[in-house]
């Protein structure tokens, strides 16, 4: 580079954002007999949140504009990136959380080529960086805002279902993201629900607007052992949706090692992993197909509520299962670890929970009809199968006839 050119950059390349100076009044204060968000979980009490304030300055870089959400593990916060003059998220985790393995998973993200289409629809980390705290270092994740997820997106329509059209765009979307990540980044991902299928803020001034609500309107909030913990706020409704991006890789692995541990959330899970039978990609196409459900049918395919009272069950899963699909392959019995304990040698249900007789998966479906109705039983089928082998790969479902109709 000639001395012209660097003296060049150096010109055009703007000076840091100074930080906004948010008001330290004005809110409405949470009385202390009202748990509020992270407050309820043990790790509270333990002390091991991050106490971030809004207005403060990340590691000379990142100010704390307000809070989005919170979990058990972790708080998210919108933040404004003084350097790089933008908009970020900050995932900052609990202390003596382990993240080391998600981390490596993000960094293999970025390894598949940008030319992939999928590419798009993956969320990345844009940074990671550790803050110290009294009893000890918290790790950070840095990320592009995103708006809200679908669940959220169902939840915003008094119908509590996404229509035709709206679905089939979403799954397009999801579907190259499986393939970039199955073929490209060789993950699998194992948590795929609308819970985690996120929509890029297309129109910005979302942003800008809630922290225009920050300062007009402080979050409401309490004092605990001399920190606040806030409430959270959301976005506006934008004007133009972006792209659906698939997000959370904390529960992903490499896909070319076989495994049999348990994934998935329960009523998630795939046949291979409730009888723990090796598993890897085909686990995801599972999770869109019972996702697809929630989402177009507006209620869980299954639920495996066990008779017993208890809640949740395996048994109670399977037996669902059954119903729709009929009885498991033998070959594909004789492999899992845990199908003893639910059928005999010769593949007979020895369980005392009831299967459910005389509905189909093509009479559970409700809003469609005709063609329609046949073209999407076919993909939906293209999904939900007990074999992982007899499912088609996120690249096969690209091309189906109800998808591309």
């Amino acid at each position: 580079m000639t001395n012209i050119m660097r003296w060049a950059t150096k010109t055009l390349r703007k000076p840091p954002s100074l930080p906004i100076i948010f008001p330290t009044g004005g809110y409405k204060t949470v009385p202390h007999s009202e748990l509020l968000e992270e407050e309820r979980f043990e790790q509270f009490r333990q002390g091991q949140y991050y106490p971030a304030k809004i207005g403060d300055v990340l590691t000379s870089r990142y100010q704390v504009v307000g809070k989005l959400g919170f979990g058990t593990t972790s708080t998210v916060w919108l933040a404004r990136d003084l350097q790089c003059h933008r908009y970020v998220s900050l995932k900052i985790y609990t202390l003596h959380e382990d993240n080391q393995e998600e981390f490596k998973i993000y960094k293999q993200l970025n390894q598949g080529s940008s030319r992939h289409p999928g590419h798009a629809h993956i969320r990345k980390v844009l940074d990671i960086f550790t803050i110290s705290s009294s009893g000890g270092s918290h790790s950070c994740l840095v990320q592009i805002p995103m708006w809200e997820s679908f669940r959220d997106l169902l939840y915003r329509n008094p119908n509590h279902r996404f229509t035709d059209d709206l679905l089939k765009s979403g799954l397009m979307q999801i579907l190259l993201a499986l393939d970039y990540l199955h073929t490209e980044c060789k993950l699998v991902h194992t948590d795929i629900k609308s819970d985690n299928i996120l929509q890029e803020i297309e129109d910005k001034s979302v942003l800008e607007s809630f922290t225009q609500a920050e300062l007009k309107s402080p979050s409401p909030r309490k004092i605990v052992n001399g920190w606040p913990i806030y409430a959270s706020r959301r976005f506006d409704l934008p004007k133009v949706f972006g792209r659906a991006v698939l997000s959370d890789f904390g529960s992903a692995g490499k896909g070319d090692k076989k495994r049999n541990h348990d994934a998935q959330p329960s009523i998630y899970r795939s046949p291979e992993v409730m009888l723990k039978t090796d598993w890897s990609y085909p686990v995801d196409i599972w999770n869109v197909g019972v996702m697809v459900w929630d989402l177009f049918e507006g209620k869980h395919l299954f639920y495996g509520n066990d008779p017993d009272g208890k809640g949740y069950s395996t048994r109670a899963h399977l037996a669902e299962v059954m119903g729709l699909l009929g009885p498991p392959p033998l070959d594909m019995l004789q492999q899992g670890k845990r199908s003893h304990e639910f059928f005999t040698s010769d593949g007979k249900w020895k369980q005392d929970v009831e299967i459910p007789t005389g509905v189909s998966l093509e009479q559970s479906e409700e809003f469609l009809d005709g063609t329609h109705k046949e073209m999407f039983m076919a993909f939906m089928r293209g999904m939900l199968q007990w074999r992982p082998e007899d499912r088609k790969t996120a690249k096969e479902l690209l091309q189906d006839p109800w998808l591309n109709d």
